[in-house]
């Protein structure tokens, strides 16, 4: 079953040269407009960092039901505003070294399958790209990496609503459809792609069957 994604644009520089633009299945739309734009045709909807968190806030009962509506809502940034249905406040990592930003696998996941934890952690030699900090994550929630001391930056939610909730503590992990040479994080965003579409198929079988 095809997956239509919809990706709300924030208009920050940053963020345009992230934009899925290559994808055909995904619509991008002015964040400003969400409130007039009917989601019924859309399956996923993707959310940057550099969202306006507080409009995000003032319309997150749009968010609420689209995602109760049994689909996928993957948003990569920090958290600064209550609107992400089970999410908390962006954390800041303490640093004592540039070790604290490596990152592990907690729960080995198809999404990361296949990825170092090395090129992960390092981008031309540098800690830190991937995550700074991290999300306290919903109970129930499945936690997929995590910074040293068991610290949370990727996990799927599918407890506080009756669709999936996608959260990582960075960049758009789609942005990384544009192949690298040499670095097994070029696998991300493609196998992000690949989930959410098999999780779309299962989550619209459920409301088929139920």
């Amino acid at each position: 079953m095809k997956t239509n994604f919809i990706e709300l644009n924030p208009g920050a520089v940053f963020a345009q040269r992230g934009e899925n633009k290559a994808r055909e299945d995904f619509t991008n739309v002015d964040i400003y407009d969400l409130p007039n734009i009917n989601l019924t045709p859309y399956n996923c909807l993707v959310i940057s960092g550099f969202a306006d968190q507080d409009f995000l806030y003032e319309h997150r009962q749009i968010i609420l039901d689209f995602v109760n509506a049994r689909k996928i809502l993957i948003f990569s940034g920090n958290l600064v505003t209550d609107w992400l249905p089970g999410g908390q406040l962006f954390v800041p990592k303490e640093i004592h070294s540039y070790k604290d930003y490596e990152v592990s696998i907690h729960t080995q996941h198809p999404i990361f399958e296949g990825v170092l934890e090395d090129d992960m952690t390092y981008n031309k030699g540098v800690s830190g790209f991937f995550a700074r900090g991290h999300h306290p994550v919903p109970e129930g929630a499945e936690v997929l990496l995590t910074l040293p001391g068991d610290t949370p930056i990727t996990y799927i939610d599918r407890v506080s609503t009756k669709g999936i909730i996608f959260v990582h503590v960075g960049s758009d992990l789609f942005g990384y459809m544009t192949p690298e040479i040499n670095k097994t994080t070029d696998r991300i965003g493609p196998q992000l792609l690949k989930w959410v579409h098999e999780e779309n198929a299962t989550l619209q079988e459920e409301v088929t069957t139920g």
